[in-house]
Formats: C-alpha cells, structure tokens, sequence
C-alpha cells in the first residue's frame, strides 16, 4: 500500500505563489508517473501536471508556465509549484500515483485564491 501524505495549501492573493508538497511512503523512483488533479467545486476532478520517473512532464494548458510539478527521489515528495495565481485556481488539489495496478490519492489540499 502507498500513503501519500499533502501539505502546503492555504489562501493566497492573486499574483502569489504557494507550493503543495506530496510525501509518498514508498520511493517516488518506483513509480512511473505521477500526477496533480484539482477539483473545484461543482466541477469535475481534472488533470493538472503529470511527472514521469524519465522526467517527463505535461501540464493543462491552463497552467503552463504557471506551474511546475517536480520529483525529489531522496525525499520521497512531489512538488507542485504554482506561481502567477488566479482565482480561477481556487480547489482542492489531490496527489495521485499508481502502484502495483492501484490508483492512490492524497487527501487533498485546498487553494484559495482570492482577488
């Protein structure tokens, strides 16, 4: 079983920046991709970065530029690094990896971002 453990949202301005933090309990390195969703509310859970063990990485066109998704193998953490924030950005942002043929998700972080 993986635990992924989230940390770091809160409220922000617009224009600010904030960097949620994703702790796995197994070694990131074993894991071939991994990914940030958000889902606000009313809407459906979307896609927002990806990160591969190979060092690949895909955002949603909505967020490119904006923010950078990173691995720290010693750590054991993934990163999601947002800069530029909108409000548009407000919602709960959820760590996800799969294992062994398992989905697994963190517990979610709210971003609030406020005009």
């Amino acid at each position: 079983q993986v635990q992924l453990v989230e940390s770091g949202g809160g409220l922000v301005q617009a224009g600010g920046s904030l960097r949620l933090s994703c702790a796995a309990s197994i070694s990131v390195f074993s894991i071939n991709a991994m990914s940030w969703y958000r889902q606000a509310p009313g809407k459906q859970r979307e896609l927002v970065a990806t990160h591969t063990s190979a060092g690949y990485t895909n955002y949603a066109d909505s967020v490119k530029g904006r923010f950078t998704i990173s691995r720290d193998n010693v750590k054991n953490t993934v990163y999601l690094d947002m800069n530029s924030l909108k409000p548009e950005d407000t919602a709960v942002y959820y760590c996800y990896a799969a294992w062994r043929g398992v989905a697994y998700w963190g517990q979610g972080a709210q971003v609030t971002v406020s005009s």
